[in-house]
């Protein structure tokens, strides 16, 4: 039997209606990044909003969730090359739509610049900065977006705080990257009076994403999972614990 009937077989076990809590059947592999407030290493009691959203997922599929922190580049390689094997916040755009089987919708996100005040980029003007340093996390949907808007000039890091490295140490004329997660970036350095944020440029849905082999029972599994969670107000009530509803 192939792994992907297997996965779905077993999860499918006592899993009809998705909200009981009995013990888990099975063991979701979860690979994801150090992205606060969505995502939070160590977070102990506030693990990040889509963390808390998978968290529950798991607890209606009736699956134990086995969570892995790695570079985020890293997070899309395992993702994409390793059986029965999950990840979020992953963007959904049209180049990446054969590449994972959707689960699950998580979260819409906001895009946009972060500029120093003594930078170089124009934040109001960002069109007109398509020759501009910009940097962004590796392996990011960030950069797709960017390459479709014109910008060419595009500076990788492997973590935020690279990013902010980059922008402080003067290598990086502008950063592009989520909202929420910018604003807990320029938080948690006390820096907000230091940058300047564009309007959003870009809005698109996060989700929980997972490899090739997962199966059609198990995607709607999920689905209805989040859509009974979105309905009894479970959604709106984590994102509001870290006001992002």
């Amino acid at each position: 039997m192939e792994r992907r009937t297997l996965l779905g077989a077993a999860m499918a076990l006592g899993c009809s209606a998705g909200l009981t809590r009995a013990a888990p059947v099975a063991q979701l592999r979860v690979v994801t990044a150090h992205l606060p407030p969505l995502v939070i290493e160590n977070g102990g009691n506030r693990p990040g909003a889509l963390r808390e959203l998978v968290d529950e997922l798991c607890n209606r599929v009736q699956m134990a969730l086995k969570l892995e922190f790695v570079p985020w580049k890293r997070a899309l390689f395992l993702a994409t090359s390793m059986p029965a094997t999950a990840i979020f916040p992953v963007t959904r755009l049209p180049e990446r739509e054969a590449t994972f089987r959707w689960l699950a919708p998580l979260y819409e996100e906001h895009y946009l610049f972060l500029a120093a005040h003594n930078s170089k980029f124009d934040i109001e003007h960002p069109g007109d900065m398509k020759g501009r340093r910009i940097a962004l996390m590796r392996g990011a949907a960030q950069a797709a977006i960017l390459q479709e808007l014109g910008y060419r000039n595009i500076i990788e890091a492997n973590s935020i705080e690279e990013v902010h490295r980059y922008l402080t140490g003067g290598m990086a004329d502008a950063a592009f990257g989520e909202r929420n997660i910018i604003l807990s970036s320029l938080s948690s350095r006390s820096a907000q009076k230091d940058f300047r944020l564009s309007p959003p440029v870009r809005s698109t849905t996060a989700w929980l994403a997972g490899s090739l082999d997962f199966d059609d029972a198990t995607v709607q599994q999920f689905q209805r999972a989040k859509a009974a969670m979105d309905a009894d107000g479970t959604s709106r009530r984590i994102l509001a614990r870290y006001k992002l509803a």
